[in-house]
């Protein structure tokens, strides 16, 4: 049996385990993530004390280690003072670097984030089609793709995955994201993200590479809000000098949702279904 926390960050679920004395194999962690099947979530994140700050390693539910994962982090510094690890101010130590963290309200938390790179344009053909975007490196790396229409109807389920392995964008791929300015302090996006194959109702790090490309092309200006596929509302603040995003700290919704312990059922999943083949006609 395995002590363990949920924590969802603006919609985004994760799976905590706080000092568990080793991280767990890539196959026990995709059991775990398995929705319907075990605990279920979009990722996990294995949390340890280090001096005065805290140290987190995330992992995607395929197993795959990412450097970053903004909402896993603003929950990683609510649990950590939940636990009375810290107060509510720390600096949450990750692959990408060290990153402060500050706890505003009961389920708000405020991160200092690394502007990333000004954005590559970069065009993706799927299917005979052109998709001209931008590509940022937001500590995993994005392709930024302003739609036009609604993102309500947005193909992100069907467009999501051949954008997202496109040989272009490397062996790993990139989270893809759709986006829309509809005012200059407003900001809206749905993400696909690598590691989960998915949408997920939230994305931290599509949120700064969707904010990047925004000041970039000057449909955005300091401070604005974003709004993700969970419903919830980051507030964005920090400065640009022309066309570039010099500093960055975006505030969103991070809670506690249960704690409790894994049972060894959590990873005895079965395998995949070998369905039986079609019949084939009498001759």
């Amino acid at each position: 049996m395995i002590p363990f926390y949920r924590l969802s960050g603006a919609g985004n679920d994760f799976l905590v385990l706080a000092e568990p004395g080793e991280e767990p194999a890539a196959e026990r962690i995709r059991a775990w993530c398995a929705r319907g099947l075990s605990a279920g979530a979009d990722g996990l994140i294995v949390l340890s004390r280090s001096g005065v700050a805290v140290r987190m390693v995330y992992f995607n539910s395929d197993g795959g280690r990412a450097a970053l994962c903004i909402n896993g982090t603003r929950c990683a510094a609510l649990l950590a003072a939940d636990l009375g690890w810290v107060g509510r101010e720390v600096d949450i130590l990750t692959d990408a670097g060290s990153i402060p963290a500050h706890i505003r309200a009961p389920h708000r938390v405020a991160l200092e984030l690394r502007p990333p790179k000004p954005p590559r344009p970069l065009d993706l053909e799927v299917d005979g089609d052109t998709h001209s975007g931008f590509l940022v490196d937001a500590g995993v790396p994005h392709f930024v793709l302003p739609w036009a229409g609604g993102l309500g109807t947005a193909p992100v389920a069907g467009l999501g995955p051949s954008l997202r392995s496109h040989p272009a964008l490397g062996s790993a791929g990139a989270n893809v994201d759709f986006a829309r300015y509809p005012s200059p302090e407003h900001l809206e996006l749905r993400s696909f993200e690598r590691g989960v194959e998915a949408e997920t109702l939230a994305c931290g790090t599509g949120v700064l590479a969707v904010l990047a490309v925004g000041v970039a092309t000057g449909l955005l200006k300091l401070p604005c809000e974003a709004l993700t596929a969970g419903g919830f509302i980051f507030e964005i603040d920090g400065r640009a000098e022309g066309e570039c995003l010099t500093r960055c700290t975006i505030t969103g919704d991070a809670r506690l949702i249960a704690k409790g312990e894994l049972q060894p059922g959590a990873h005895q999943l079965p395998p995949p279904p070998r369905w039986a083949p079609a019949k084939l006609p009498d001759p």
